[in-house]
């Protein structure tokens, strides 16, 4: 395994060397923030970075860089362990996703696939298990985790990056808010904030060689009170509360901001509306049992022209 010492994560002049930055942090934010043993603010791993919050132990946000001309196709591997670089107190490994109650998955925020790419297949596999440490997981609900969240990851990458040959940086992360409930088992004796709300921005060169940003929201309230994971949601916050169902949209990215407190990397936003394009998985039928390229071109059918 490569050693983390050797990790080259996030590269902001990745596409076409115009300035990519990472998403910036509040004030607040900064201040939470965890330092690896270096003293290094943020976490690099191959081809992506993450910053970490130290209080709600995920991380702020994690960014990636794809190319998908450089894509290799191998078998998942890769086993879910801590960072060593940053103190244990700060992640969660075994004691949150092994505990009674904890229905839910590793969610990846930086997909394996994303990252799996490089000049041989050997970097591709180092890079595709540099995704299962802890600091890149959050809990997620199998029926987001499994269905139309990895539908939307597979058709920004395998129909748009790999099929077009083209590099682009995905931000992803959960909204840590205080509005969050908490999860009903304690860990070690303490209360754990589960995220209920996920994000995602994509940000891509059209022709005209300018930039070009698409945001995606998605939740899983409804999932988790269902299963009885979390306490049933209540908050006067109206715009955090009307993501209550379990639905994936299309959204603006100054939406994003405004409820992660992060400051997305400039750019020509691709999608601009008041309201948010609901992406509904049963709404576009799929076939569970179509081969993966089938179904990214059914969810690309529902949202199309979102790269054009």
């Amino acid at each position: 395994m490569i050693s983390e010492k050797l990790f080259q994560g996030y590269d902001e002049k990745f596409i076409s060397n115009q300035i990519v930055p990472l998403p910036g942090l509040n004030e607040k934010q900064a201040d939470d923030l965890v330092l690896d043993n270096e003293g290094n603010k943020v976490i690099q791993y191959i081809n992506y970075s993450l910053q970490q919050s130290a209080s709600h132990k995920f991380p702020f946000y994690t960014a990636a860089n794809i190319d998908g001309k450089a894509f290799k196709k191998i078998p998942r591997q890769g086993s879910w362990r801590k960072d060593p670089r940053i103190p244990e107190a700060f992640q969660l490994g075994k004691e949150l996703y092994g505990a009674p109650k904890s229905d839910f998955d590793r969610g990846h925020m930086t997909k394996r696939e994303d990252v799996q790419w490089g000049a041989t297949t050997g970097i591709a596999l180092s890079a595709a298990k540099a995704t299962f440490y802890y600091t890149n997981s959050v809990p997620q609900h199998k029926d987001l985790n499994q269905k139309i969240w990895k539908n939307l990851e597979d058709y920004i990458l395998h129909t748009e990056a790999k099929q077009n040959e083209l590099r682009i940086c995905v931000y992803t992360g959960p909204v840590l808010s205080d509005l969050n409930p908490y999860f009903i088992t304690p860990i070690n004796k303490e209360l754990i904030k589960i995220p209920l709300l996920f994000w995602k921005v994509v940000v891509f060169q059209k022709e005209n060689e300018q930039l070009y940003r698409v945001g995606f929201m998605m939740s899983q309230n409804k999932l988790f009170v269902k299963d009885q994971i979390i306490e049933e949601l209540e908050s006067d916050d109206t715009l955090f509360m009307q993501f209550k169902d379990a639905d994936t949209y299309q959204v603006n990215i100054a939406l994003i901001e405004e409820l992660t407190g992060l400051e997305m990397p400039k750019a020509i936003d691709s999608y601009t509306d008041k309201r948010n394009t609901k992406l509904v998985l049963k709404e576009i039928d799929i076939d569970p049992d179509l081969e993966s390229d089938s179904v990214n071109n059914q969810l690309g059918f529902k949202i199309e022209n979102l790269f054009l």
